[in-house]
């Protein structure tokens, strides 16, 4: 990273670890102040992300600052890896923590080879329902607007594609994850997927984003360390 005025208004891709209970904004805005009080900028400032995390997610956020900012809609575009864990025997509405049990399901069935052997029908082109606690749009609102007024909604399935999905550890009733999916995969409705695939219940209880196209998480830093390397005591 080049710490200079110049290079900031020309264009810098930015590679920011959101932290646990953050969200994208808050960690967006953290990076934007601390540029903006180092720099003396104002208001027009252009930065932006290529993709949001939801707040219970942590991880890598590509932040674009200046003139990169229009390089953004190719790299939402980018495929995707994220790793996390997947809680089995219960759901929730929101697919994931955000939300409390709301029912439990038997899990003395499942087996590691179970899990196995359900993992074809999750790989390649699928079709996916969003979850209704996303921030997708319906009629100008928000589907989690609708799911927190408590209102049914109908929800258009898509196409998604994922590269690679494979299990990395397996002690009931969590099984931990590696996924390399398309833009647009929600991993909580994969994760509801795949409990339902199980003939059991499941939500996503971690979840950690580990690369966007060629950037790695491992090369990013929290936003407070990012203000440190600039200089900003803002």
């Amino acid at each position: 990273m080049v710490i200079s005025k110049t290079s900031f208004l020309e264009g810098q891709i930015l590679l920011i670890d959101k932290p646990y209970k953050w969200s994208s904004f808050q960690a967006l805005n953290a990076v934007k102040w601390a540029i903006r009080k180092k720099f003396d900028l104002n208001k027009k400032f252009k930065i932006g992300h290529a993709g949001t995390l939801d707040p219970l997610a942590t991880g890598l956020l590509v932040i674009c600052t200046g003139k990169f900012t229009k390089k953004i809609p190719d790299l939402q575009g980018q495929v995707k890896e994220y790793t996390g864990t997947i809680t089995l025997g219960a759901t929730t509405p929101s697919y994931d923590l955000e939300t409390a049990v709301d029912k439990t399901y038997p899990t003395s069935h499942i087996t590691e080879q179970a899990v196995s052997e359900i993992l074809p029908k999750f790989t390649g082109k699928i079709e996916q329902i969003p979850p209704l606690f996303s921030a997708l749009k319906k009629d100008g609102k928000r589907l989690y607007e609708f799911a927190r007024e408590g209102k049914e909604v109908e929800i258009q399935s898509r196409i998604i594609e994922i590269l690679d999905f494979e299990i990395t550890r397996f002690e009931m009733p969590e099984v931990d994850f590696r996924v390399v999916c398309s833009k647009g995969t929600y991993i909580r409705s994969l994760a509801h997927d795949f409990g339902k695939a199980l003939n059991t219940g499941a939500y996503l209880s971690a979840l950690r984003r580990t690369k966007i196209g060629d950037f790695n998480v491992s090369k990013a830093v929290t936003p407070e360390v990012f203000k440190q390397n600039i200089g900003s005591n803002g």
